[in-house]
């Protein structure tokens, strides 16, 4: 399982209970992948968190929301999103974000494409008061 990606302490937990092993062989792999270092939340977190920035261009929240459907504590979470954008520009992320959208127009086309940019940045995990002004300078240019 852990071959072909890092997989969080309870994703393996769960693909074991899947594949009908029971408790305590499930306790058993656990405490013996964490010994071997295997199995680590923070380099799991930490692997996910660059992955929705670097590839996925999202911001703060939803990079954090991501940490921990993977099972990850939120302490561990916040962690991780502070480390990662430590070296972010969160402006910078975010106009990446809507240049892609906008797929190589500068301008956005009226109160409808505004809006419909608003939401999807906004549930890209961007803070909702940096989208409106990074928008609202984008529909001014037109």
């Amino acid at each position: 399982m852990l071959a072909r990606r890092e997989l969080s302490e309870q994703q393996v937990r769960q693909r074991l209970a899947r594949k009908a092993y029971g408790q305590q062989e499930i306790d058993d792999a656990i405490e013996r992948l964490r010994s071997e270092r295997a199995l680590d939340d923070a380099r799991v977190a930490e692997a996910i968190a660059r992955t929705e920035v670097g590839l996925r261009k999202r911001g703060k929240i939803r990079v954090q929301m991501q940490i921990e459907r993977a099972g990850i504590s939120k302490a561990t979470a916040r962690r991780a999103v502070a480390d990662t954008f430590e070296e972010i520009d969160d402006k910078a992320l975010l106009e990446a974000s809507l240049a892609r959208r906008l797929r190589g127009r500068d301008t956005i086309d009226g109160q409808r494409e505004f809006e419909r940019l608003y939401r999807y940045l906004v549930s890209q995990g961007f803070e909702p008061d940096q989208v409106m002004q990074t928008l609202n300078r984008r529909k001014r240019r037109t």
